[in-house]
């Protein structure tokens, strides 16, 4: 993979260069997905983040055969993550999680494979329902979770299995805290190359960076915006929360420069070594995702966009799932 060593960032201990602007596929309706990724190749993206939860790798897949059947790139050209869903934790089922993931994909690798979250839940057979989701029954009255006796360590060494089969060249962790990491360091044989945060300016987590930072983990944001995502979930505390893209500041610092308040909250955000995977589906929308690199703050934008942390999180499994991991 060709690229500026300013728009990739470096993985340990593989060396492969992951680049710091991604597509993201969560939300991304079935039937746009797939030309979004093609589009998104087009326009000269070389990640694509996926998850077999986000029930769309097939349609995912078929963009990527698109775009390499059109001569756009070859496989090697691009970065493809996805992540290991919570009822597939035991160590007999990732291996098979992450095959299916590659079938639906249609590819032979994953570039990142990530543990999704650090919980186990109750396996559920590809055949009875796939993506399993969160609950046992999505479809009884009061539908209801139910969770595994799994520890972190067992799911980690099927990974490194994994990772030795060649089926993923980079594996890492999603929606770890660093008393997490601390523990998977400690007898991780396959360092884990990338943690996957909710990052934006609300929600920063400067300390978990920092540690990051000092163990060579590199560190990839989702929910760049903040809570738009979570509104259409009924989240009361996103539907309440402040709106970044109409915040007045970071509109004029955009215009200073040419940009939108968007691009200056993803250039902010690789400005703090945050690898962003913003989700759209609008051809001209992608593009301006991408085109952050040219971007300056003064001292006086950085100090205002870092007030901005209010460390408040959207993605909280103790909202919707009473099981309270960031506490």
């Amino acid at each position: 993979m060709s690229a500026s060593s300013e728009h990739v960032q470096i993985l340990h201990p593989s060396g492969d260069a992951m680049p710091r602007v991604g597509l993201g596929t969560w939300k991304a309706p079935k039937g746009v997905v797939r030309q979004a990724v093609q589009d998104a190749i087009r326009i000269g993206y070389r990640a694509i983040d996926c998850a077999s939860d986000y029930g769309n790798e097939v349609e995912v897949g078929e963009g990527i055969r698109a775009a390499i059947d059109a001569g756009i790139c070859k496989r090697e050209d691009l970065f493809v993550t996805s992540k290991l869903w919570n009822t597939f934790h035991a160590k007999e089922h990732v291996e098979p999680a992450c095959r299916r993931t590659l079938s639906d994909l249609g590819l032979d690798y994953v570039d990142l494979y990530l543990i999704h979250f650090p919980i186990a839940l109750k396996y559920i057979p590809f055949e009875t329902r796939y993506p399993p989701e969160w609950t046992v029954d999505p479809n009884v009255e009061n539908p209801v979770m139910e969770f595994a006796d799994i520890t972190i360590r067992e799911t980690w060494e099927a990974m490194e299995a994994v990772h030795a089969l060649g089926l993923a060249k980079n594996i890492g962790v999603s929606n770890f805290n660093v008393a997490l990491l601390m523990d998977l360091l400690k007898y991780a044989k396959v360092h884990p190359s990338v943690l996957q945060i909710e990052f934006h300016p609300l929600l920063q987590q400067p300390t978990l960076r920092k540690f990051c930072a000092s163990k060579k983990i590199a560190v990839t944001g989702y929910s760049n915006f903040g809570g738009l995502s979570y509104i259409p979930l009924g989240m009361a505390h996103a539907k309440s929360a402040p709106e970044l893209l109409k915040d007045e500041r970071l509109i004029e610092i955009g215009k200073r420069q040419g940009k939108s308040s968007a691009q200056v909250i993803l250039g902010f955000c690789v400005s703090e070594n945050v690898i962003v995977i913003p989700k759209s589906t609008n051809a001209d929308r992608l593009k301006q995702n991408m085109e952050i690199f040219d971007l300056s703050f003064t001292e006086d934008d950085l100090a205002y966009l870092c007030s901005l942390d209010q460390k408040l999180r959207f993605n909280n499994p103790a909202i919707y799932a009473d099981y309270p991991i960031f506490d």
